[in-house]
């Protein structure tokens, strides 16, 4: 049931990205002064950010759907095979995390360590991008509005 949220969610956010990227074009189109230019920057680098996210929880979809798979060999799950046999052995349980995106493998004396289900560029990726497009939305609204004040 896991995995179809994941599945869902990382559809979801390409529907978004898509969304984005043709409104980002549309704006490039139709505005050529400073403000429209930061605006759609905005758009297309959001999109951008979140299309990687939505990527990462692919991966991590794809981790649940190969920890979840039962019968023989199951045990221990897949993706906490990467650490080897002998931390393998210990692992009981793992957990996923949404930020950041991460597959965490649980061990039975307490401890817990992340595989890399979710490729290493995901998370700061995600988060450089997204940082980028809340400073274009911010500015570009910032010069909106001395725009329109300065001609009325």
């Amino acid at each position: 049931m896991l995995f179809l949220g994941l599945l869902l969610a990382a559809l979801a956010g390409a529907v978004i990205a898509t969304v984005l990227t043709v409104r980002g074009f549309r704006a490039m189109l139709r505005n050529s002064e400073r403000s429209g230019r930061v605006r759609t920057a905005a758009l297309l680098v959001g999109a951008g950010a979140v299309a990687l996210y939505a990527w990462g929880l692919l991966h991590l979809g794809y981790a649940v759907m190969q920890a979840e798979d039962g019968g023989a060999g199951s045990a221990p799950v897949g993706p906490c095979r990467q650490a080897g046999p002998q931390v393998a052995s210990r692992v009981v349980d793992y957990d996923i995390s949404f930020l950041p995106l991460h597959f965490e493998c649980r061990l039975s004396g307490g401890g817990t360590y992340v595989t890399s289900s979710v490729p290493g560029y995901v998370n700061p990726g995600t988060a450089g991008l997204g940082l980028v497009a809340a400073t274009c939305g911010v500015l570009a609204t910032t010069t909106a509005r001395r725009a329109r004040q300065a001609v009325t």
